[in-house]
């Protein structure tokens, strides 16, 4: 089978760990590379039924280690499939392209970060899975995230709903103009030409008809506690089905990492 991708480098499979598989690709929506960790089930837990995959986008500051070698995800999904509380999945966990101290997963400056996940991501898995996961791959597509990637993760599912079966953000941003609470970039290096491509609550309104199942939950010290409350209760007056959820804790990786295992349970249920 011919790559999608010009390059595609990929780890060997002697020196990886836990499930855990590194790639490189060249993409031209990033004009260059972009990094992929992909995280396999043990083909001992592995059917004959074709795999969902989640991709799972990382915060600011950090790249496609961050879910894995910060958060535990592939592990927490591992203890989920063994308990039997959750079927077997592929976790994919991309950079966010690297730009600046985030690039929103938002296409700005001649690059489409945007592309990058929806299109490149799914592509790069399919090229390191075996042959006999290729039939019928992904048997769903979700998308969860934290942070920044919370934005991103609640506005691909908004803008492109037909792609996902479901979405979970995690202590989300929820507009483009709360990215200057965490980067140093001008806000204006992120404005879109359509300003409702900025906000999750415009995108799931104008596209509320197709919408995928939606979730997202946010600590209640949490510096974005109030846009999420907000996005809760606009979404709530516009009739949108959505799980809203809020649970003791901060915008750090501890809540992260615990409650990681309640996307899977919603993505599991669906």
């Amino acid at each position: 089978m011919a790559s999608t991708f010009r390059t595609i480098s990929i780890s060997n499979p002697a020196y990886e760990q836990d499930g855990l598989r590194y790639i490189t690709v060249k993409t031209p929506n990033l004009t260059g590379r972009g990094d992929i960790t992909i995280w396999l089930p043990d083909p001992e837990l592995i059917g004959q039924e074709p795999l969902p995959l989640v991709i799972l986008l990382h915060g600011v500051y950090g790249s496609h280690w961050a879910w894995s070698l910060k958060g535990g995800a592939h592990r927490t999904a591992e203890r989920l499939i063994r308990e039997g509380r959750i079927r077997p999945m592929i976790l994919a966990m991309p950079s966010d392209g690297l730009w600046g101290d985030g690039s929103g997963y938002l296409p700005h400056n001649g690059l489409d970060f945007e592309r990058w996940i929806i299109e490149d991501v799914p592509n790069a898995v399919r090229e390191v899975l075996p042959p006999d996961q290729l039939t019928n791959f992904p048997a769903h597509l979700f998308i969860a995230g934290l942070s920044m990637g919370g934005f991103g993760a609640l506005r691909l599912a908004a803008k492109y709903p037909e792609r996902f079966r479901a979405v979970c953000g995690m202590s989300s941003i929820t507009h483009v103009n709360q990215l200057p609470l965490f980067v140093e970039e001008p806000l204006s290096e992120y404005r879109q030409t359509n300003s409702v491509d900025e906000s999750v609550l415009d995108l799931m309104i104008q596209n509320r008809a197709k919408l995928p199942f939606i979730r997202f939950d946010c600590g209640t010290e949490d510096l974005l506690i109030e846009h999420n409350q907000a996005l809760h209760q606009g979404l709530s007056e516009q009739g949108i089905p959505h799980q809203y959820v809020e649970y003791p804790g901060g915008h750090e990786w501890p809540y992260w990492q615990e409650h990681l295992a309640d996307a899977l349970l919603f993505f599991n249920a669906l």
